[in-house]
């Protein structure tokens, strides 16, 4: 009885794995760009976007310690974040 268990707990984690979506690199960025904006809650934008909000922040975390050092332009200081949100 409990080999049956094993067995189905593996089947569902192999589901699990192949059923799991795949965001390309231009994704990440499309989503964490609009929750910078502002516009909608972080929560709110990970519920449409189908998302942990563990996973948007983790992609954020990515983005600034990728992205930003070959932009320098970019400016995402507090001050400057605040004046676009309000």
């Amino acid at each position: 009885m409990s080999k049956d268990k094993g067995s189905a707990s593996r089947t569902i984690n192999t589901i699990r794995r192949k059923t799991q979506r795949k965001y390309s690199a231009e994704e990440k960025i499309r989503i964490v760009l609009e929750g910078l904006r502002g516009e909608v809650s972080v929560a709110e934008l990970c519920r449409r976007e189908g998302i942990a909000e563990s996973v948007y922040y983790r992609w954020s975390k990515e983005c600034i310690h990728r992205v930003l050092p070959h932009h320098p332009q970019i400016d995402l200081s507090v001050s400057t974040l605040a004046m676009r949100a309000g």
